[in-house]
């Protein structure tokens, strides 16, 4: 499974990636606009910590992830606990898809 973290802090980035192994998640995050964020892809959770975020950088990675089949996750917190809690809910729901 692939995620997209767009927003959150800077120094969190390391601890992110390492929560998003645990639960074996491949993680590409970007803290801050980078380019035109064309490069996010199509991952199947894109969340979004959007009280980090700027307005220009949201509208960005929604446009670059626009017409795929992404779930998207808005949190205003960047806080490992908010994380771990979408993570554990994306788990959740994926066991109940089959």
């Amino acid at each position: 499974m692939s995620v997209v973290i767009v927003g959150g802090n800077e120094c969190m980035v390391h601890k992110y990636r390492e929560l998003c192994e645990e639960y074996n998640h491949k993680a590409k995050i970007y803290p801050k606009l980078t380019g035109n964020m064309k490069n996010v892809g199509a991952p199947d959770l894109l969340i979004l910590f959007t009280s980090t975020m700027s307005h220009k950088m949201l509208r960005s990675v929604l446009q670059a992830t626009k017409g795929q089949d992404v779930q998207i996750e808005r949190c205003h917190t960047s806080s490992m606990t908010a994380l771990k809690n979408i993570l554990e809910n994306y788990r959740k729901e994926d066991c109940c898809r089959v």
